[in-house]
């Protein structure tokens, strides 16, 4: 590349036809033909060769093509094709220098080149100069007659024309009149366009669709230098503003934008070297394809590292971003008016669509920002909603209205923040995460009212379960006649203020009629059951209770004091006391009477087959006809309400009288004894035969005094026994029992009273004698009446048939 102070020229394609890509780009650069848009033109000349051209564009243009040395020799100066930017010219001017034809370098048949670049420059230039000798006008054969043709010829390989304008330039003009010189000229040129071939498109078309033809005349360079200078600087002035309307150029068609412009050449001529035809449309559409997707795909590349967008790109992970949409639409929209002002000459098709994918792109790279901002919205309000709405029930403020002024604020808040970090330049819906709010908030809501439900119910059935087991157990320990209605009093009374309560706790749920009152019957149910559950506890402890209620009654009086066993007590009479009393707990127990009619005849079937049964003789009873309770239900008593079977009422029956005998029997020992312990002393007719049969001995005591110490001695030997082995209270068990344990007893007493006399005989006597000391003896008391036990069991029958049971805990 060769410069000077206002122009640069670069070989745009070498003399073997290579293209020079490198050169070209520099080119540009050096020039800033990019920055230029569609305001800019290209000259190219044409003509044979040494015919001045590049002496032509140098005093024209003010370039500084290579210029051929007279005084060498006429030989071939330029070649292949030059370009160069026109000195001070407006708007910015591109000339072309090709090489010449008719050259004896290239030869006779090798016309090739000469083609290629002719047609090239009317691909690509505006204006066309023809370089021809004055004297060659009007000739058959003049030089510029082929180089026309090959014009006119290469020129319908054009699809579209370019209106391109052709100016003739007459070189070394004669004194014969320009006005005389161009109507031969251009008669010369309909004549060669009117015999060129034409396709069948363009057989009647005119030249003046395809060129405007232009006459100019310039006096010879070497005789009249100053003439010529001074006409060429005429002609320069109609190249200033050529393009303007009116101007050399001004009616051209299909231009490439000046950013476009070395991509178009460098294609333009690959498609001439294939020697293929040019669509110049097509073409049009090709440069404005690829350039425009290299400026989107540099403009992606700049916003990727634009360092406001990593900025905002980094932030928006982290957490929410205010001024999100529109930091993030600034950036995109600067972007955008970047590729639209680089691209605004290119073909609009082609521009929008590319603006139209650089806008996708970028919305997709950006995308998951916008999302992420989304996710920091929606995660902020459903937390907001959480803590107002947790703020709003703790306040006493109704679950409904709470949950409903929570998300009528909180949504709005929501929107607001989205219109926040809407991007202008997409239209994305936010409806989705706005749903999925919804969603969550009214999932987090369902589950905080179920709960706050269950919270509720277990708090109304909590009060319940303690308001009714503790009265159920001790109305059922108390069994008797009122037991079931006092337990049914006891229900109603309770579970009517729980439903009523409840009831108004629920209102406030905003919760359906039905829903509402399946939760009350809920409530309802579980008050019942919790009864039914308690009944069946302590049906499981009927036996215990059967023995415990015996014993109270068969072991203590109406006082509630502990029987003494004498011979007043009526024994049978207490033990069919207590056993019907016991019979009374297990037919309160057999069901549950949660309804007024439910099983009023238990009690009577029991009695009926237990206790009036027992009265029976064993031949009356073989008589019988069916067992009332062989059966494992109760008459008109679903199985649901029973607690004890009629078939185990029985088998309890006949444990309880088998645990219960043994004290009834205990009762009936501690009976006989007491009456045995009442009359220890002789009757009276042994007393009577005493004093007779003793009157000798009472008069052997009066005749000898000692007899009667050593008697009185004995007498407080044994009444010192007595006292110490308490043998009234041993033989109140029996006599048999009496004397075992006397056996036990007797001779470690009677060694204990020998050791205390000696003990008291070796005390030394001193001047205060001793104090008289006492002792008293207190007699064990028999436990034996008044003892029970559960772990034996017998089964006895009195005189009349009736049996005796009992099972007692120890008092």
């Amino acid at each position: 590349m060769a410069t000077n102070e206002e122009s640069c020229s670069t070989q745009l394609i070498d003399g073997d036809g290579t293209f020079n890509d490198d050169g070209i780009e520099k080119f540009m650069k050096e020039v800033k033909l990019a920055e230029c848009g569609l305001s800019y033109a290209v000259v190219s000349i044409m003509g044979p060769q040494s015919s001045g051209k590049s002496t032509l564009l140098n005093n024209l243009f003010g370039t500084n093509f290579r210029e051929m040395d007279a005084f060498r020799g006429r030989s071939q100066t330029t070649k292949g094709i030059w370009m160069a930017k026109c000195a001070g010219i407006e708007p910015c001017t591109l000339v072309m220098d090709l090489e010449g034809t008719d050259g004896r370098e290239r030869g006779e048949d090798d016309t090739a080149f000469e083609k290629q670049s002719s047609l090239f420059a009317l691909a690509v230039s505006d204006i066309v100069l023809i370089n021809m000798w004055c004297h060659d006008i009007g000739r058959e054969q003049a030089a510029n007659k082929p180089l026309l043709k090959t014009v006119f010829q290469v020129m319908m390989r054009l699809f579209s024309p370019r209106k391109t304008t052709l100016m003739f330039v007459i070189r070394d003009k004669t004194r014969t009149p320009l006005e005389n010189l161009e109507p031969v000229l251009r008669e010369d040129i309909q004549k060669i366009w009117d015999s060129v071939p034409k396709p069948q498109a363009h057989k009647e078309t005119p030249l003046s669709e395809f060129f405007n033809v232009e006459v100019v005349a310039l006096p010879s360079f070497e005789e009249k230098e100053e003439q010529f200078r001074e006409q060429v600087a005429n002609l320069r002035q109609r190249f200033f503003h050529s393009i303007a309307p009116g101007g050399l150029a001004g009616d051209r068609r299909g231009v490439v934008p000046a950013s476009g412009f070395s991509f178009s050449a460098q294609q333009i001529w690959k498609v001439i070297k294939e020697n293929k035809d040019l669509d110049l449309p097509a073409h049009k559409v090709m440069v404005a394809t690829v350039r425009c997707e290299e400026i989107a795909n540099e403009k992606y590349a700049l916003f990727v590292a634009n360092e406001d967008w990593c900025q905002l790109e980094e932030a928006v992970q982290s957490g929410r971003v205010p001024g999100f949409g529109k930091k993030l639409s600034s950036i995109l929209a600067s972007c955008l008016s970047e590729y639209d002002a680089e691209a605004t000459y290119f073909d609009e098709g082609v521009r929008s669509s590319k603006q139209k994918q650089l806008r996708e792109k970028l919305l997709q790279l950006v995308q998951p920002a916008f999302q992420s901002a989304l996710g920091h919205i929606r995660s902020e309000t459903f937390s907001k909603f959480k803590e107002m709405f947790d703020k709003a029930l703790n306040g006493g403020e109704g679950f409904s209205a709470a949950a409903d002024n929570s998300l009528k604020f909180c949504m709005a808040q929501f929107d607001e923040a989205c219109a926040d970090v809407i991007i202008e330049q997409a239209n994305w819906d936010t409806s989705k995460v706005r749903e999925k709010l919804q969603r969550d908030i009214h999932a987090h809501v369902d589950s905080v009212r179920e709960a706050k439900l269950s919270e509720l119910t277990s708090s109304y059935e909590e009060k319940l379960k303690e308001a009714i087991w503790g009265p159920v157990e001790a109305l059922l320990d108390e069994a008797n006649s009122e037991t079931w209605p006092a337990i049914r009093k006891l229900l109603k009374r309770e579970t009517e203020p729980a439903v009523s309560g409840m009831s108004a706790a629920l209102s406030g749920f905003d919760m359906d009629e039905e829903i509402k009152q399946k939760k009350i019957a809920s409530l309802e149910d579980y008050a019942r059951g919790a009864v039914e559950a308690k009944a069946r506890e302590e049906a499981g402890r009927v036996l215990i209770r059967m023995k415990e209620r015996f014993t109270m009654l068969f072991s203590h009086d109406s006082d509630s004091m502990p029987r003494i066993w004498t011979a007043k007590e009526d024994i049978r009479a207490i033990t069919k006391t207590a056993r019907t009393a016991s019979l009374k707990l297990l037919s309160v127990m057999a069901a549950i009477r949660l309804d007024d009619a439910a099983a009023d005849n238990i009690e009577k079937t029991l009695t009926v087959a237990l206790v009036d049964s027992g009265s029976r003789n064993v031949k009356d009873r073989s008589i019988t006809g069916v067992d009332p309770l062989a059966s494992s239900t109760w008459e008109k008593l679903p199985s649901s309400k029973t607690l004890i079977t009629p078939v185990q009422c029985k088998s309890l029956w006949r444990q309880f009288q088998t645990e219960t005998e043994y004290s009834v029997t205990q009762a009936i020992s501690a009976q006989e004894a007491n009456k045995r312990n009442n009359s220890w002393l002789p009757p009276p007719w042994a007393i009577a035969a005493l004093v007779i049969l003793g009157f000798n001995e009472f008069m052997t005591l009066l005749r000898n005094p000692l007899y009667v110490g050593v008697i009185f001695l004995g007498y407080l030997l044994m009444k010192a026994l007595w006292v110490q082995l308490d043998i009234s209270g041993e033989f109140r068990n029996g006599a048999l029992p009496g004397l075992m344990s006397l056996s036990m007893k007797f001779l470690p007493t009677v060694i204990n009273l020998v050791r205390k006399l000696a003990e008291e005989g070796e005390n030394p006597e001193t001047n205060n004698p001793p104090r008289n000391r006492s002792k008293s003896n207190s007699n064990p008391v028999t436990a034996g009446s008044n003892m029970v036990s559960s772990a034996s069991s017998n089964v006895t029958s009195g005189d009349d048939g009736t049996e005796y049971t009992s099972a007692s805990k120890y008092d």
